[in-house]
């Protein structure tokens, strides 16, 4: 009884960080500012932060609206969009992973599939994240009115707080 309580005790003293990646490098280099500034600063054996890792991956919408008539693709196709956002996926999460396992640090992945904004919001609600860890792409005011932003949607919708890691400098060239 003793024990149990006192691995409940230990979960919840655990700060529990969630990183969204993509492949973008912004993404990566929040997740390589988060591991080298939240993690890595206690022993090892008294490790006090978890990580995870999460990529969503669009929904395949299986018709298209040319300026005709709908067009609807075949099962073929739609079972080669979805293989080929598996894959997609595995490629981002295994780079993420090993980036995670170069400093020593203890990640889990997940693939979800939707909008990545709501995807991201809701994963950082299940999950009872501490902190959710964003890159940012540095998209100028008209791009960000008309794309949108991911982490400024979830500044303003999760409930924990939200770190958004900012690209670094361009390096000017010689």
């Amino acid at each position: 009884m003793a024990e149990t309580s006192a691995a409940v005790a230990e979960e919840q003293k655990r700060m529990k960080v969630l990183v969204p990646v993509d492949e973008s490098e912004g993404s990566l280099y929040a997740l390589r500012w988060a591991l080298d500034h939240l993690f890595g600063l206690e022993p090892p054996e008294q490790e006090q932060a978890a990580v995870t890792l999460v990529n969503v991956q669009p929904t395949f919408q299986p018709f298209i609206y040319p300026a005709g008539p709908v067009v609807y693709a075949t099962p073929a196709v739609i079972d080669s969009v979805k293989k080929a956002q598996e894959q997609n996926a595995a490629a981002i999460l295994a780079r993420a992973l090993r980036i995670c396992k170069e400093k020593k640090i203890k990640a889990e992945a997940l693939i979800l599939q939707g909008d990545a904004k709501d995807k991201i919001c809701e994963a950082a609600e299940e999950l009872h994240v501490d902190v959710l860890v964003i890159g940012s792409r540095g998209l100028g005011t008209i791009k960000r009115a008309l794309l949108g932003s991911v982490s400024n949607y979830c500044v303003h919708h999760v409930h924990c707080p939200v770190l958004v890691v900012k690209p670094p400098p361009k390096q000017a060239h010689d």
